[in-house]
């Protein structure tokens, strides 16, 4: 039987799924080892396997695995912690300070005393030299290799352990930045080199030489990072593939990664759409939007026959234009902290108690009320079962935190307090959701909801009755949400040229020739990753915008439309995307013509998803599950209720359960609202949806229960 594992190393935690064919999945988490994060990915596979029934060596074990897809946040942390390799920047004279001056736009545009981020090449690293090519790639004045020489010495003189190449418009014309990159290589063998050409071969420069920056900063780290696994995986007898994560929702080689290493800033949390998917296919749902609260953060992402993608955006104020899934992230979480405003406003986050000392009620010397402390307070969290009784909860801590810092304050009780604190960090999530639907076209209210973290469930209904939201999933792997995703992606391979033109001045076999180019480069990855032939897909899209606009808006496009030279139907393509994304288009106006910026292709390879095996239906009573009551806050009715208290782990296929109630397991705590009811599908996630909407959970147990 097939044996696969997904592992997310997280800056706490690392998390394992192993998924067997024929089998219930298995959770495993492990304390991470931040020093090399590869001992713990070695450490809770031993512990995997010294639990396996009956118990085997480590050696049999790994023997056995297939696949290892793995989720990494070490670029993540080397750019947020300024903790990424010296670099040194190769660009045109006349350019270097672009990196620092960005594009000019303040951030907080009034606030004058906000000052840009340092740039992680600090300016005498930052070398300019002679050599220019026009926007259409025309050469203007030969590159000088002294110049670059000069820098290369510089370089070797100041330790540098990575490089990066940017020359203006080399986008047009790679030329000039293949000459210096050959020089580079020549000098500086064991330096890890990005040429922007090969990384981001597309117009806009600052974007261009910031990405490239970024790919070398954090270049070395990734690099270091996958040999020490690689290797030491060997020695367990490992023999499977390894796929790295990275943050388009698809996976790669690590031969990739390490050429490549910016596109893992985002590895850990590209994995959640995808799981989510998955969970939401079990219903017959092709889209859904997936919510993930854990201790700091909450991040929301949406999928529609697919995960939505962005071309580009941020981490740690440094902008990076690579493909990645369009994750929106807040500071609200288990651990986020109530507080009082100026005006007298409780406010929720973004600060966070942590984990030391964290929330009041771990009784670790926390004196701030948080999110968790509401959550005792208000009966979401039992005192004597959090973390499936490892951690006894103080609940006289948390009543005495937000005693003083919030109910004393705004003249109210300690249990209106807690309930206040409840819903303003539901609102702030809910609100979240609506930057990833209503923002970009979509109503949330058409969208099942699967929601993860150790501590989304418990916040799930509330947030679903702010956006109206009438079915949600919470699935039994929501701890290790992302773990459970990275096993249900394919590999995944990105490409971008730019190509200006008016649709109506559309030079057709350059474009084809170029999208052919493109599309040989992807083939020849994924048959490098041994993707056989008929498992490739490969997609189109275009960056489109109307003419004289900055923005462009990104489709996709059948490929028979552009062989076929079919402009009309590539233009109603633009307009309806233009149309849904902004409220408008300019179809009716013949004086505004259409313009391709960017032209962009996706190589897919289809990869095995584990099967499992579907419980049987037991039926719709669920009273054996239940293992006691207790009183806990029902928003609906603004009040305490006793409400029956299920064990989460006894639930089977086919269980029904009333709201308001409890569910709990180990590693969360799901509150049902009065407003929902709730069955347990057949792979065990707890399907929740809207009274007397029975017919949204009617895909998944129609043919057991007839």
């Amino acid at each position: 039987m097939a044996l696969k594992i997904g592992i997310d190393v997280g800056g706490t935690f690392t998390d394992f799924l192993v998924a067997e064919d024929g089998r219930e999945p298995r959770i495993h988490k492990i304390l991470s080892t931040p020093v090399d994060p590869s001992i713990a990915v070695i450490d809770g596979l031993g512990e995997i396997a010294a639990s396996q029934q009956p118990a085997e060596t480590l050696e049999d074990f790994a023997g056995r695995i297939d696949t290892i897809v793995h989720g990494t946040t070490v670029t993540t942390n080397a750019t947020l912690t300024g903790n990424g390799a010296r670099t040194g920047l190769v660009t045109t004279a006349g350019l270097r300070d672009a990196l620092e001056m960005r594009r000019g736009i303040r951030e907080e545009q009034y606030n004058n005393r906000y000052t840009n981020v340092e740039p992680l090449v600090p300016r005498y690293l930052r070398a300019g030299v002679e050599g220019r090519l026009d926007r259409e790639g025309r050469e203007l004045e030969p590159l000088s290799l002294d110049d670059v020489k000069r820098a290369v010495e510089l370089f070797k003189a100041e330790g540098c352990e990575a490089v990066a190449i940017c020359f203006m418009n080399a986008f047009a014309n790679p030329e000039h930045e293949a000459k210096a990159a050959e020089l580079v290589r020549r000098e500086m063998a064991d330096a890890y080199l990005t040429v922007s050409t090969d990384l981001l071969p597309s117009i806009r420069f600052y974007e261009r030489v910031s990405t490239t920056v970024l790919n070398s900063y954090v270049g070395p780290k990734l690099n270091a990072y996958i040999a020490s696994l690689t290797v030491s995986l060997q020695r367990t007898g490992f023999g499977g593939v390894l796929l790295i994560m990275q943050s388009n929702g698809g996976v790669m080689s690590p031969e990739i990664a390490r050429k490549n290493a910016a596109l893992t800033l985002l590895s850990g949390p590209a994995a959640g759409p995808g799981a989510g998917l998955g969970y939401a296919g079990a219903h017959g749902q092709s889209r859904c939007i997936t919510v993930d609260m854990g201790g700091t953060s909450f991040d929301a992402a949406l999928v529609v026959d697919g995960p939505v993608m962005v071309n580009e955006g941020e981490i740690a104020r440094h902008r990076i234009a690579l493909p990645m899934l369009g994750i929106h992230t807040i500071g609200s979480g288990g651990g986020s902290v109530g507080w009082i405003d100026e005006g007298g406003l409780l406010r929720m986050g973004p600060e966070s108690a942590g984990a030391d000392p964290g929330p009041a009620c771990y009784g670790k010397g926390g004196k701030k009320p948080a999110c968790t402390d509401a959550n005792v307070v208000l009966g979401y969290l039992s005192p004597e079962f959090f973390a499936g009784g490892k951690m006894a909860l103080d609940t006289e801590a948390a009543r005495a935190a937000i005693a003083e810092h919030v109910a004393e304050p705004l003249g109210m009780s300690i249990e209106d307090a807690a309930a206040g604190m409840y819903r303003v960090i539901c609102n702030n999530m809910a609100q979240g959701v609506r930057e990833i639907t209503i923002k970009r076209g979509f109503d949330p209210r058409e969208f099942p909801m699967v929601v993860a973290g150790g501590a989304g469930a418990a916040h799930a209904c509330q947030i679903a009755g702010e956006l109206e939201i009438p079915f949600l999933i919470v699935p039994r792997e929501a701890s290790i949400f992302c773990a459970a995703g990275m096993l249900m992606c394919d590999l995944k391979h990105d490409f971008v040229r730019t190509f200006v033109s008016r649709l109506e001045q559309l030079e057709w076999d350059q474009l084809i020739a170029l999208i052919d180019e493109m599309t040989a480069a992807a083939r020849s990855d994924l048959e490098t990753e041994g993707i056989a032939e008929e498992r490739r897909r490969f997609f189109v899209k275009l960056d489109c915008r109307y003419h004289k606009q900055y923005h462009e808006v990104s489709f996709e496009v059948p490929r028979a439309a552009i062989d076929g030279h079919d402009s009309a139907a590539i233009a109603a393509l633009f307009h309806a995307e233009h149309n849904r994304l902004y409220g408008y288009s300019l179809e009716d106006e013949e004086d505004v013509p259409v313009e391709i910026i960017n032209v962009r292709v996706q190589g897919v390879g289809l990869t095995d998803k584990p099967e499992r095996a579907g419980q049987d239906y037991v039926g719709p009573d669920a009273k054996a599950a239940q293992k006691g009551e207790r009183k806990v806050y029902v928003p609906e009715r603004q009040a305490f209720e006793t409400v029956p208290v299920y064990d989460g782990e006894a639930l089977k296929f086919g269980n029904r359960i009333e709201g308001p109630a409890m569910i709990e397991e180990v590693t969360t705590s799901i509150f049902v609202s009065a407003a929902f009811d709730m069955v347990c599908d057949r792979f065990g996630s707890f399907a929740i949806y809207l009274k007397g909407r029975e017919e949204l959970v009617a895909a998944a147990l129609q043919e057991d229960e007839q």
